[in-house]
């Protein structure tokens, strides 16, 4: 499989547009379209990026006898940065749009022990900002420890239901904010966690 290829298959892995793509890592979608075909070759500075992106190495995306993306392996579980992050008592979550960071509290995250997620409602201008841009930085500190964390990575809307009952079953009030009409306004996030950093 050729670099365009596995980009392609990547990106449609992960439900992104041509255009998204190109958005995220600022070239036009006539550059992916490109990569895409085999006709251009995407810079060094742009595999970098596309390997965080698609949480994959470098050599999968430039070697062609490696045909499977393997997942690379968390330091940090995901029940420990939620550990840590009820400790601290909030996060805050910084997303990117148009090249203009933004960065806001929130409070509510957790962890099925598998993965990470937050919600939120789809009428902030947080959810409005994940639609065009879905790479995100969750950050808390902790007073007592004197200690950050740092998640990096993808946030991608979660539909499951076990996710909303998790969600709601770690946080009650979501239930009472959000019932009948309001429902359809609730959005949980998962985050494809590219990096996780405690210092």
């Amino acid at each position: 499989m050729t670099t365009g290829e596995k980009i392609a298959l990547l990106r449609k892995k992960n439900e992104i547009t041509q255009e998204q793509l190109a958005e995220i890592l600022n070239v036009s979608r006539q550059s992916v379209s490109r990569w895409e075909m085999d006709v251009a070759f995407p810079e060094v500075e742009k595999l970098i990026r596309l390997g965080k992106l698609f949480n994959c190495s470098i050599d999968y995306l430039l070697n062609e006898g490696i045909n499977q993306v393997e997942p690379r392996e968390l330091d940090i579980s995901v029940d420990t940065c939620v550990q840590f992050i009820r400790e601290s008592g909030y996060f805050f979550l910084a997303t990117s749009v148009e090249e203009q960071p933004r960065l806001r509290p929130f409070g509510m995250i957790y962890s099925d022990g598998k993965k990470l997620f937050f919600a939120t409602d789809k009428r902030k201008s947080v959810y409005s900002d994940l639609e065009k841009n879905p790479l995100v930085e969750l950050a808390s500190y902790n007073l007592s420890t004197h200690k950050w964390i740092r998640i990096s990575g993808k946030a991608q809307v979660e539909s499951s239901l076990s996710a909303k009952e998790g969600m709601e079953s770690a946080y009650p009030i979501l239930k009472q904010k959000y019932k009948d009409a309001d429902e359809v306004f609730l959005v949980i996030y998962t985050i494809q966690i590219e990096k996780v950093e405690i210092q």
